[in-house]
């Protein structure tokens, strides 16, 4: 799975190209997710944000292993007719907001549930907030995790 090569038609190897899928999807799953909350089905939001957090952390992951077993970044960069240099600034961001985002996510999950079991629905309006701020950095991860990819396997 970490050395085979990808479907997608690319220098990339298997795992990275069901990574960077699913990231690519990431954002409409959450959407959909979102969702349910609009439309009053609380337990499926939740049960949902539970599900696609978990996938989205066995899917990190597999990354990290597949990237530590074929080599590492410095591996994939020699590939890539992009600059070193903004590749390494930009994974840098891309990592930042990554781990903001997704301790941010846990965190809400966390505090939500919380508040919901205490004060109910009417209490949400912070965490509505809140999960707009954690929506946008996760769409902009996943953007940015789907870049990279572009910019390392293709061309």
């Amino acid at each position: 799975m970490f050395l085979e090569p990808g479907f997608l038609g690319t220098r990339a190897a298997f795992f990275m190209d069901v990574v960077t899928l699913y990231f690519a999807i990431l954002p409409f799953l959450l959407g959909m997710s979102i969702r349910q909350a609009v439309i009053g089905n609380i337990v499926l939001h939740y049960r949902s944000q539970i599900v696609i957090l978990s996938l989205t952390i066995v899917m990190v992951i597999i990354f990290e292993l597949g990237v530590r077993i074929s080599g590492g970044f410095v591996e994939y960069v020699k590939m890539s007719p992009t600059s070193y240099d903004f590749l390494l600034l930009f994974l840098a961001v891309h990592i930042f907001i990554a781990l903001m985002a997704v301790g941010g996510w846990i965190y809400l999950i966390i505090t939500s549930y919380k508040t919901y079991i205490v004060h109910g629905k009417g209490a949400m309006k912070q965490h509505r907030r809140m999960g707009k701020w954690i929506f946008a950095a996760l769409t902009l991860t996943s953007v940015m995790g789907c870049s990279i990819y572009l910019f390392l396997f293709v061309g």
